[in-house]
């Protein structure tokens, strides 16, 4: 039985016929580039993926890459893990998303390491590119994989000491904690939106063979992110401002489905 939407409702259908779509299209153009390699002499190759200008192929090949894994994360988004707390407005889902987001990107980095690995033990072949490629989705999912850990409340946070507070002790730490996020947030998009703005515009590249605007891209990116990382840290203040007090033990640590899971696998 498949689970109830999450947020999508009437759309996840939708989202779905449009997430396999893309799939389809980038694997079909994919296989397209592939031959090419094999039997074209001029064949594009992932040099001429990062410069796409003039090639409406490589831009069909982006475009389409680019759609399979933003409908891919809207779709996923719409289920709830196990242990995932229900979602409350908008940034909770947004962070739902990019989650997914890097769920989809840590895939890919295997993939490009897996290629990398054949292309050079077994045809002695390798790549200039697999190295900063991977590098580069890595560094999107670090990125992603912070803003959802906030949105999950699974950031350190001593427990032993904050679950002996009375309630209103345990607010003013929060709001405390809020209160430093906020100010990093503030010095670091202070002291380096000059020189991200500046990567940004001239694309700066990365100095290797395959030299990818890794520098141009992702200085932005984390500027950004770290900016949504405190609005969801605001938010988070927000939903649980009046909930009631929370007591944590070891025993919290223990994921009762993740066991179950292994216990059906084992037993199969």
């Amino acid at each position: 039985m498949e689970q109830e939407s999450l947020w999508l409702g009437r759309m996840r259908g939708p989202v779905r016929m449009a997430m396999l779509a893309f799939i389809g299209a980038a694997a079909l153009l994919y296989a397209w580039l592939v031959l090419n390699q094999i039997f074209v002499e001029d064949a594009l190759a992932m040099h001429e993926m990062i410069r796409p200008s003039g090639r409406p192929i490589v831009w069909a090949m982006l475009g389409t890459l680019l759609g399979a894994i933003v409908f891919a994360a809207l779709y996923l988004s719409d289920f709830q893990g196990a242990i995932e707390p229900e979602p409350h407005g908008f940034f909770d889902i947004l962070s739902l998303v990019t989650s997914r987001a890097a769920m989809i990107m840590i895939a890919l980095v295997v993939l490009v390491m897996f290629y990398e690995v054949v292309s050079r033990y077994v045809f002695s072949r390798p790549t200039l590119w697999a190295n900063e490629l991977s590098l580069w989705i890595a560094a999107f999912v670090f990125l992603f994989a912070g803003q959802y850990a906030m949105q999950q409340r699974s950031h350190i946070r001593i427990y032993v000491i904050y679950d002996i507070m009375p309630r209103w002790m345990q607010k003013t730490s929060d709001v405390l904690s809020l209160l430093l996020i906020v100010g990093f947030t503030f010095a670091l998009v202070w002291g380096n939106y000059a020189d991200a703005e500046r990567r940004m515009l001239r694309m700066e590249t990365f100095g290797t063979a395959w030299d990818p605007p890794i520098p141009g891209i992702v200085k932005p990116a984390i500027l950004i992110i770290i900016v949504l990382v405190c609005i969801q840290a605001i938010s988070n203040l927000i939903a649980d401002w009046n909930k009631s007090p929370e007591h944590h033990s070891p025993l919290d640590e223990i994921d009762e489905t993740e066991i179950e899971n292994i216990k059906k696998t084992l037993g199969d």
